[in-house]
């Protein structure tokens, strides 16, 4: 049996399936095979975040056009998240975990008796405090469950003709900011306005980390000649303007999770 042959079985044994949607790579490949293995049974979920960029929840509207799936948007004051704000490592865990218990209550008023979310084998290997309220709650990771890894999911995704396949992997913005600075709706529209500038520039692959005054820039290092330095002028008078003191190029390159290296 192949894994994607395993997933397909996961969620055929589902009754009724509601998939917690981000538009992401791994969510879009969870929905498209959620909807043919149980056509008329699934729906999807995305919920609406101050840390989430607005061109990510266009980007979901789109997949669910072209999936033809049922969309339910849910609003969340994440601010208002006790311990959200306050950004210690266990930030992801309080988010998801209110985030989760809200998505199951709407599972339970659309009469669908499975959440299921888009973790897969890789998240293993990183920081994801998360999964400990993914765990809590009984909500499915039916990816990580067949064993699927992040390139293999590319890889399905491509022969599927989901124009995610190659997105690169999409992060709540406050995994930009160090562990104790304290998350605002300001200081994530500050990131978001960088964010959009620099991916107008055609850059793919990277983040724009948040040290206060300091900007700090990972990039795949292939790009970092032919786009950052060709660009670095209009980079540097730019995240200046919306007020950021100095402009850095990280040296070690685009990673995820590398606010998590500290706890290392």
């Amino acid at each position: 049996m192949t894994k994607l042959d395993r997933l397909k079985t996961i969620l055929a044994e589902m009754d009724g399936i509601l998939v917690a949607f981000s538009g992401g790579v791994d969510s879009s490949l969870l929905l498209r095979v959620a909807l043919e293995v149980k056509p008329g049974k699934v729906k999807a979920v995305t919920a609406l975040l101050s840390s989430l960029p607005p061109r990510e929840l266009e980007q979901a509207k789109k997949i669910i056009s072209l999936l033809q799936a049922p969309h339910i948007i849910l609003p969340v004051a994440e601010l208002e998240i006790p311990g959200f704000s306050e950004n210690t490592p266990e930030r992801c865990y309080y988010c998801k975990k209110e985030l989760l218990t809200r998505i199951l209550k709407v599972a339970e008023e659309q009469g669908l008796k499975a959440v299921v979310e888009g973790s897969n084998a890789d998240d293993r290997n990183d920081f994801r405090p998360g999964m400990r309220a993914v765990a809590e709650l009984g909500v499915r990771s039916p990816l990580q469950e067949a064993g699927l890894t992040k390139k293999e999911i590319r890889e399905i995704s491509r022969a599927y003709q989901l124009p995610t396949w190659d997105t690169p992997s999409l992060a709540c913005l406050a995994s930009r900011f160090p562990y104790g600075v304290r998350i605002t709706e300001e200081r994530l529209a500050r990131v978001a306005t960088g964010e959009e500038f620099l991916r107008k520039l055609g850059i793919r692959g990277f983040r724009l980390r948040d040290h206060g005054p300091v900007a700090r820039i990972e990039v795949e290092l292939e790009q970092a000649q032919d786009i950052v330095f060709e660009n670095r002028q209009k980079i540097n008078e730019y995240l200046k303007q919306i007020g950021y003191q100095y402009i850095c190029l990280d040296l070690e390159g685009y990673r995820t999770g590398s606010m998590n290296e500290i706890l290392k």
